[in-house]
């Protein structure tokens, strides 16, 4: 299928469709088996055509199979996990020679450990989660759980307003803590089997912004929310003034910045100065 969203919100690159399925499409890339991986970077892949999946044994690190909900969550006592996320190793705590610093995105140990358990998952009906670019969606054959969308500030606000377009109250957009890939998988995977399904900003993770464009966040959907935005681009602000001077205006900066790149080199040759 053609997205008219991501084309009026001039995405650069396409939605994801992310399906449950028993069968591996012949011409799936997947992580090695039991090798480490970012699940992130596999979602960029698809947003940039490639077809992706992921079973119980190539979901790339453990975070990651437990995100996909293709593996149980971390035991007690969370593999080290727990203190990788806080302070690492330290006076009167165990020691754990994997994560000597830790990453300090949880105050403590304590507080990791409620927020793993805290996590949303969904029980998968299928041995593998795929991941497709729309276009190669078929919809005929194929039916997709989640969207995933990389935005930058402007379409993310776009996007904002699409999901709420044609729904009452104020929170049906969310932007809950956790890794990136919770936010692109567990956590929307939860929305969409809830009574009233939200989308879900993500990708706001430290150690994944490194995957992808460092302007751009991820916007989550259930399908059907999706279909819902598709349907009501004609008629919505997307049509509309207020969206096309930001467009406008948009249009005008990155021309600035391409004039200026170019005249570096010849204001560097005037002047007689290199690098």
């Amino acid at each position: 299928m053609e997205s008219r969203l991501a084309a009026t919100v001039y995405l650069e690159t396409e939605p994801v469709a992310v399906l449950y399925s028993d069968e591996m499409p012949a011409d799936a890339v997947k992580f090695p088996r039991g090798k480490w991986g970012c699940v992130v970077s596999m979602f960029v892949a698809a947003s940039r055509g490639a077809v992706v999946a992921f079973d119980a044994k190539t979901h790339g690190c453990n975070m990651g199979g437990v995100s996909l909900c293709l593996r149980d969550r971390v035991a007690e006592p969370m593999g080290g996990l727990d203190y990788y996320l806080s302070h690492g190793r330290g006076e009167g705590y165990p020691a754990d020679e994997r994560f000597p610093e830790g990453e300090r995105y949880i105050k403590t140990p304590e507080l990791a450990r409620e927020f793993i358990r805290s996590v949303p998952l969904t029980e998968i009906p299928a041995q593998f989660v795929i991941l497709k670019p729309v276009s190669k969606v078929d919809l005929a054959q194929d039916q997709p759980v989640l969207a995933a969308m990389f935005a930058d500030p402007d379409q993310i606000s776009a996007l904002h307003f699409m999901a709420n377009y044609d729904q009452p109250g104020i929170d049906n957009v969310i932007m809950p803590w956790g890794a990136g890939c919770h936010t692109l998988s567990a956590y929307p995977f939860h929305e969409a089997q809830s009574e009233r399904p939200r989308a879900v900003v993500g990708c706001v993770d430290i150690s994944v912004r490194k995957y992808f464009d460092s302007q751009k966040l991820s916007f989550t959907v259930p399908w059907p929310m999706f279909l819902r935005m598709e349907r009501n681009v004609p008629g919505s602000f997307l049509v509309r003034d207020s969206w096309q001077q930001l467009l406008s205006r948009r249009q005008r900066r990155a021309q600035s910045l391409r004039r200026r790149a170019d005249d570096q080199p010849r204001q560097k040759e005037e002047t007689g100065t290199t690098e």
